[in-house]
């Protein structure tokens, strides 16, 4: 079973920690990423720029319109993700615990099946 493992950011929250607590939450990005590479789990992640510097495109009478910033003003953003293939929702949701960032109080992951994904050779 596939499952996304989404990491929402909230950037005064991210803000309000020490520079040592972020450099934790970082480093400990490498050490689960070994971790899920070992099993045979992880399919893939990303990590996403700050929300300012995202773009939003909506086509209305067939003309583009293009504006600065996140989709929608909110608390929190999609921050990044993991693609993981594991046996049960119990494994994704151990998994998720893994992530450093569900640590920091006030994140947390979230834990989605995967219906359907798609790759360039389909």
């Amino acid at each position: 079973m596939k499952f996304l493992l989404i990491m929402h950011m909230n950037p005064h929250i991210w803000d309000a920690l020490t520079e040592e607590e972020r450099n934790e939450v970082m480093s400990g990005h490498g050490a689960f990423m070994e971790t899920i590479k070992k099993s045979g789990e992880m399919i893939g992640t990303a990590a996403l720029d700050d929300p300012s510097k995202s773009a939003v495109v909506r086509v209305r009478g067939g003309v583009p319109a293009v504006t600065d910033g996140p989709y929608l003003e909110a608390k929190e953003y999609l921050g990044g993700y993991y693609l993981v293939e594991c046996d049960s929702r119990e494994r994704a949701l151990e998994l998720a615990a893994m992530i450093p960032d569900a640590g920091v109080e006030g994140l947390g992951i979230e834990v989605r099946p995967v219906v359907f994904a798609g790759t360039p050779e389909d």
